[in-house]
């Protein structure tokens, strides 16, 4: 069977993480969307998303084929349902469809479709938001996937530990003198990954491949460093998708990171109000800002963008793709992609200087800035002129 993930109702809500990926290519947890339900389905899965993303992220279809809408995510009962799946059945859970067959340039036509209502609990990546307050959870499922009948690397001595049997190493990866706790959650720690001396870390905590904490970090639960990134200072409750450097002091409080970002020396973000209300975040969907419901909220971070040291961000604060923010003070809690500025005021940060950071940023993990990313990122300019208007007046 050809599984194929599409980005469904919430790819608008998912923004400014899928103007650069479909929802398939999230991360939360250990792993990102698309490599759970490749675990959990033995089979490679492609992409129905945006126009501009479908060369670097195509569909392939084949005679017949299950949709999977991206925004759910795997678990043992959803997945044998999707995999029993016949010719004109569709699961939905509720009004949305979670799964359904179609044979190749078929019409999907629900009203002739039988329905399978799921009625179980299912796991969706909805809003921004969800992915660092849902981490927690993922962590967990992602640990049991990858870590069922698997022996970890021993853990190194001079480490002071707490519920080892919480912990796995995979090969290659380094750490001597830090402190574990995985009383509350387990800690995964990835291949080649390191932990520097002096480090203290309370689960659930996951460490991709190739991802470095600093000396002297404190990390808090419900926090992933994903693939190539750098992380010291103070972190709690966050996601950062890959590739990525918060490299020295400061404070990142339940935040999510895209790719390629980088965070200043002693950069903060404040994750609480004052009045201790809920926390509202703009919403590309609604061009306004949309109720979270929730107390902790931080910064939201598309990819390519950069901060200067000393940065500080309110709470609730999201920007774009390709922004860089500089100066004293405290910017505006929404900065569209390709701005250029801090409190004081934004400019258009036009293409040819970002993309000159891009390829010098990219080159240094020896990947290419492609024709292919380029004109992705162009198109991600073009679309979110709207809220750069002001701007140019």
């Amino acid at each position: 069977m050809n599984y194929i993930l599409f980005d469904g109702a919430s790819r608008n809500a998912l923004l400014p993480f899928t103007f650069t990926r479909p929802v398939a290519d999230i991360r939360i947890g250990i792993l990102t969307i698309r490599e759970k339900w490749e675990k959990h389905l033995g089979y490679t899965t492609s992409t129905v998303t945006e126009d501009y993303l479908s060369e670097k992220f195509p569909m392939v279809e084949l005679e017949e084929n299950i949709m999977i809408n991206a925004s759910f995510l795997p678990s043992k009962e959803l997945v044998s349902k999707i995999t029993a799946l016949q010719p004109n059945q569709a699961i939905f859970y509720k009004e949305e469809p979670i799964a359904f067959f179609v044979k190749e340039d078929e019409e999907v036509d629900f009203d002739s479709y039988e329905i399978l209502q799921y009625d179980q609990d299912v796991f969706t990546v909805k809003y921004t938001w969800d992915i660092f307050s849902k981490n927690e959870q993922a962590i967990n499922d992602d640990f049991r996937l990858l870590t069922d009948g698997r022996e970890s690397q021993p853990i190194p001595e001079s480490n002071n530990v707490i519920a080892s049997e919480s912990i796995f190493i995979e090969e290659g990866a380094t750490l001597e003198f830090a402190i574990l706790n995985a009383s509350n959650g387990p800690i995964y720690i990835g291949k080649d990954a390191e932990i520097m001396e002096g480090s203290i870390i309370r689960g659930p905590f996951a460490l991709c491949d190739h991802a470095t904490i600093k000396m002297g970090a404190k990390i808090y639960g419900g926090t992933t460093v994903g693939p190539y990134s750098k992380v010291g200072g103070e972190v709690t409750n966050s996601v950062i998708f890959g590739y990525s450097n918060k490299g020295h002091d400061g404070y990142l409080g339940n935040s999510v990171l895209g790719e390629w970002c980088n965070l200043g020396a002693d950069t903060n973000t404040s994750n609480l109000k004052n009045n201790y209300a809920p926390v509202r975040l703009w919403s590309y969907e609604t061009e306004g800002f949309a109720k979270t419901g929730l107390q902790f909220c931080g910064l939201m971070m598309g990819d390519h963008s950069k901060c200067g040291i000393n940065t500080m961000f309110n709470t609730g604060t999201v920007v774009g793709v390709n922004a860089n923010i500089f100066g004293g003070g405290f910017p505006r809690n929404f900065i569209p992609s390709y701005s250029w500025g801090g409190s004081g005021g934004f400019t258009t940060y036009l293409t040819k200087k970002a993309f000159e950071v891009a390829r010098v940023v990219m080159s240094r993990r020896e990947i290419a800035f492609t024709k292919q990313e380029e004109e992705i990122l162009e198109h991600v300019f073009e679309e979110t002129k709207t809220w750069r208007k002001s701007y140019d007046s």
